[in-house]
C-alpha cells in the first residue's frame, strides 16, 4: 500500500494519496469464524486506523485527454486511453460477441465520493465514443455524506480516488450496471471510515444491489493491536461470500514494504496488507503494459518504477527511488486457504498475495477526468493498483454475464486455471517488487519477491487475456 497521506495536487506537481484499513480473522479452513453480519465488537481499537484512498493521480490537469506519444514527450513516461487499455486485454473480441456486462452491476465503495462524478463520466464516455451505462446509482447507506469541501484534502484525495474507480471500472465493462457507495468519514467526530464501509457493504449485500464489490483500500497487518480488534470487520466478506459476490481489493503500491502506524515511516521488512490478504477476497496487484511499435500489446511485466527516475519525478516530484509498486507478500494473519495449496511451495503455510493483476504503473498510467474541486480541472493521468481493481471488477462483470449470475470468490478458479496453463491466464514471469527509499538519513531497501513462471507474490497468476478468461472464470467459478 501507499503512504497514508496526501500530496495536494495543483498545477505542476503530482499528488499520491494511499490506503489504510486492515484486519485479521480466520480464513476457509483456518480455526475461528466470525458471524456474518456482526461489526460493532472490537471496533473502538481501531481509533487509530485511517482509511484513506490509493489513487495516485498525477496533476497537470489539461483540457484534452494526453496521448502516449504526449505524455512521452512532456513527462518521458506513457500513458493510455481506454481504448488502448482494452486492446491491452483483448477485450475487443469479448465486445464483439455480445458481451459487454450486460445485467451485472459493479459495487464501487469509497468514502465520500465525488460532487461531480456522473457529469465527469459523461465527458469521459463522450469523448472516448463509450455508451453511458445502463443505470449509474449512488447511495450512502451508513449515513449521509458532509457537503463537500474543496479545502480538504481528504475529500478531494477520495474524489480522486471515485473517478478513477468508476471511469476504468466502466471502461472495461460497458454496459455493466454501476453502484457507487458513499460512505461518510468524518476526522473530526472520531470516525475512522472503516465501520461506516462495512455497514455500506452490509447494506449492499443484505439488498443484493450488486455483484462484484471494487475496493481500493488496504492497510498494513502489522497497524492492528491484534486480531481480536478486527474480526469484527470481516463480516462484510462471510456474508459475501455466502452470497456468492465477488470482493476485490487493491494489494497496494509500496512493493514489499508498507506503512506503519505514524502514516510517515516504512517498515523494514517485507509486510503485506489487508483486506487483500483476506482469503474471502481476491487481492488485485499490478503490471506495467508495453505495446510494441505498431501498437500492438507485448509480455507485460510487474509494476515496479521505484528506480525509474522520470516516473518519480512525474509522480513524485523528485528523482527517488521511491516505493512505487504494486503490494504483495505473506499474510501474518491468515494461513494458507486451501485454494493456494498447489502452491505451497512460493506461499508456505500463510496466505499469499496478490491474487491476480492488472495495469497499475505509473509509466503507463491512464487519462481520467474530473472537475471537482480542491484539483485542477480537466484530463489527468492516474495510475496505481487503485487502477487495477476496477479493471479486474470490469473483466469479472463480464464473466457474471456471460454465467448468467454472480461469480462469488473467485480465488479457486483462478488457481485452477493457472495450473491448467488455461489460454485466459497471462503469466507474467519478469519484475520484481523490491523498493528503496530514504529514510532516518539512509536509503533503505526491502526485498521483495521475483516474478517466475507460474505463481508468485509479486503478480499472482499473472494477468488476463480477457477473450479467453471471461469465458473461462464463468464455467469455472459458475459451476
Amino acid at each position: 500500500m501507499r503512504v497514508p497521506r496526501l500530496i495536494l495536487v495543483a498545477v505542476g506537481t503530482c499528488g499520491l494519496t494511499a490506503a489504510a484499513v486492515a484486519a485479521v480473522g480466520p480464513a476457509p479452513g483456518v480455526s475461528g469464524s466470525v458471524s456474518a453480519g456482526s461489526v460493532s465488537p472490537g471496533l473502538s481499537a481501531l481509533a487509530t486506523v485511517t482509511v484513506q484512498p490509493g489513487v495516485i493521480r498525477l496533476g497537470r490537469a489539461q483540457s484534452g485527454p494526453p496521448t502516449t506519444a504526449d505524455c512521452e514527450k512532456a513527462y518521458k513516461v506513457a500513458c493510455y486511453k481506454p481504448g488502448q487499455i482494452q486492446q491491452a486485454y483483448h477485450l475487443p473480441a469479448v465486445y464483439a460477441s455480445g458481451v459487454t456486462g450486460k445485467g451485472a452491476t459493479i459495487v464501487i465503495v469509497d468514502s465520500y465520493g465525488s460532487p461531480t462524478i456522473k457529469g465527469d463520466l459523461s465527458v469521459f464516455d463522450k469523448t472516448f465514443g463509450l455508451p453511458a451505462p445502463p443505470s449509474f446509482r449512488i447511495i450512502q447507506p451508513a449515513g449521509k455524506v458532509p457537503a463537500y469541501n474543496p479545502n480538504n484534502s481528504d475529500m478531494v484525495g477520495w474524489a480522486g480516488e471515485t473517478t478513477l474507480d468508476v471511469e476504468y471500472a466502466h471502461t472495461v465493462a460497458p454496459g455493466a450496471n454501476l453502484l457507487l457507495v458513499e460512505t461518510p468519514v468524518s476526522e473530526t467526530e472520531g470516525v475512522h471510515g472503516f465501520p461506516q464501509i462495512v455497514r455500506a457493504e452490509e447494506y449492499v449485500l443484505n439488498h443484493h444491489l450488486g455483484d462484484v464489490i471494487s475496493q481500493s483500500f488496504s492497510a498494513t497487518e502489522q497497524t492492528f493491536p491484534d486480531s481480536s480488534a478486527v474480526q469484527a470487520l470481516r463480516g462484510a466478506y462471510q456474508l459475501a461470500d455466502k452470497d456468492k459476490v465477488t470482493v476485490l481489493t487493491a494489494s497496494g503500491d509500496s512493493g514489499a514494504a508498507d506503512v506503519g502506524l505514524d502514516e510517515s515511516t516504512y517498515d523494514l521488512v517485507p509486510v503485506t496488507s489487508w483486506p487483500d490478504s483476506d482469503p474471502l477476497v481476491t487481492g488485485v496487484g499490478g503490471t506495467q503494459l508495453h505495446f510494441n511499435s505498431a501498437g500492438q500489446p507485448t509480455a507485460p511485466t510487474v509494476w515496479n518504477d521505484t528506480y525509474d527516475k522520470t516516473a518519480n519525478e512525474f509522480a513524485e516530484g523528485n528523482a527517488g527511488p521511491n516505493p512505487l509498486a504494486g503490494g504483495g507478500g505473506k499474510s501474518v494473519f491468515f494461513t494458507r486457504p486451501s485454494y493456494q495449496n498447489g502452491v505451497r511451495n512460493v506461499v508456505g503455510d500463510r496466505r499469499g498475495v496478490p491474487d491476480i493483476s492488472m495495469s497499475a504503473a505509473c509509466n503507463g498510467s491512464v487519462d481520467t477526468y474530473s472537475t471537482y474541486g480542491g484539483a485542477p480541472a480537466g484530463w489527468s493521468p492516474s495510475c496505481g493498483t487503485s487502477e487495477a481493481t476496477p479493471l479486474f471488477a470490469g473483466i469479472v462483470a463480464l464473466a457474471d454475464q456471460v454465467a448468467g449470475h454472480s461469480l462469488g470468490l473467485i480465488n479457486p478458479a483462478l488457481y485452477q486455471l493457472s495450473a491448467w496453463h488455461a489460454p485466459g491466464i497471462t503469466d507474467v514471469t519478469s519484475g520484481n517488487d523490491t523498493v528503496s527509499f530514504e529514510q532516518g538519513g539512509h536509503e533503505h531497501t526491502v526485498r521483495g519477491f521475483t516474478a517466475a513462471p507460474g505463481y508468485d507474490l509479486a503478480s499472482g497468476v499473472g494477468t488476463v487475456n480477457a477473450e479467453y478468461f471471461v469465458r473461462e472464470l464463468a464455467f469455472l467459478a459458475g459451476h
